[in-house]
């Protein structure tokens, strides 16, 4: 039996299929490869030793689903695929909500179908929209600034309902808040096509020359240097989460909703002197006007997770810093270097 990882080519999906793979999990890894490139692949089997099926579809396409229910035995569902771009929400939002939504009851029908109904999915810290009140608790109330937060919020409210039709289903929503850093190999990491919309992708092209300076969106927050204060976590925490509650939907059926964070908050001039310390690269930058929709000040109360998952963060923002600068370095090396 598998575990089916869609959106497995992506930053946090291909983390999460090198972490199950040495855990000795068996995968199913799924992308359309629209916004992952087959690099990614080709690292998680280098970095493992193992192989594994892939199929390139779409969960906009249920043939394809089909497909790949019916040629593997699926026991578990971790869903990362959706479109992810807060800016480009708003200006395509139809086709923020057709994708992630309509993708999302594609694969949940396809599940029913094939009697596999457990699934671990991809929410997001943006659920809890403008809410003042720091650290985030999951019991908060619910809201969205942009279209991209909404169809988490959708989405969530979807696996609730299905749960309460069907009460065999079991469903995590884990709502990460801001991964950044890469594997310690510097072959994975995150890698987004054009200018980068998060904040260390950003540092590290500034970082290696591909960018002119770093744009430090509000400098007028009430915190301590001005700047948006966020919860940074390293991507191997996070896919380490989701291995956590994978065993977790496996022991019982419901639904639950878990933050992924480590509990503290970094405003982005601290992380941009803690990334200039890593990689011995000044990073110049200037400060910009707000984005719309931007909080001064987001970070979790991670203790649900601890509590059901036994899961906590470890790695430290320097930590995280090093290796996205590991691998920028590596990623501008020939593959013959490598």
């Amino acid at each position: 039996m598998s575990i089916l990882v869609t959106g497995g080519a992506g930053y946090i999906g291909s983390h999460t299929c090198v972490e199950l793979l040495q855990a000795g999990r068996d995968i199913v890894l799924l992308d359309n490869f629209s916004n992952a490139k087959p690099e990614a692949v080709r690292s998680i089997k280098r970095l493992t030793g193992k192989d594994f099926p892939v199929y390139a579809t779409d969960i906009l396409y249920e043939p394809g689903l089909r497909k790949v229910f019916g040629e593997q035995e699926i026991e578990a569902v971790i869903h990362f695929a959706g479109l992810k771009a807060v800016g480009e929400s708003v200006q395509v939002p139809m086709v923020y909500y057709h994708n992630n939504i309509t993708g999302t009851l594609n694969l949940c029908k396809v599940m029913a179908e094939q009697g596999c109904k457990r699934i671990v999915f991809s929410s997001s810290a943006t659920v809890y929209g403008t809410n003042p009140d720091v650290p985030f608790r999951e019991e908060y109330p619910l809201s969205a600034t942009n279209p991209y937060g909404m169809t988490k919020l959708i989405i969530e409210q979807l696996l609730r309902d299905i749960w309460v039709s069907d009460n065999q289903w079991s469903v995590a929503l884990l709502r990460y808040f801001n991964p950044i850093g890469a594997h310690k190999s510097g072959l994975l990491g995150e890698d987004p096509n054009g200018i980068p919309n998060n904040l260390l992708p950003y540092i590290s092209q500034v970082a290696a020359g591909k960018l002119p300076e770093l744009s430090v969106y509000g400098g007028d927050y009430e915190t301590g240097d001005g700047t948006g204060v966020r919860d940074y976590l390293h991507v191997v925490d996070l896919a380490l989460g989701h291995l956590r509650a994978l065993d977790y939907i496996q022991k019982g059926a419901g639904v639950e909703a878990i933050n992924l964070g480590t509990g503290r908050g970094y405003s982005v001039l601290e992380v941009v002197r803690a990334f200039e310390e890593a990689s011995g690269v000044p990073i110049p930058h200037k400060i910009v006007g707000r984005r719309p929709g931007d909080i001064a000040v987001s970070y979790a109360d991670p203790a649900k997770a601890q509590r059901l998952l036994g899961w906590k963060a470890l790695r430290e923002l320097g930590e995280m810093c090093a290796d996205s600068w590991n691998y920028t370095r590596m990623s501008q090396k020939n593959p013959e270097e490598l």
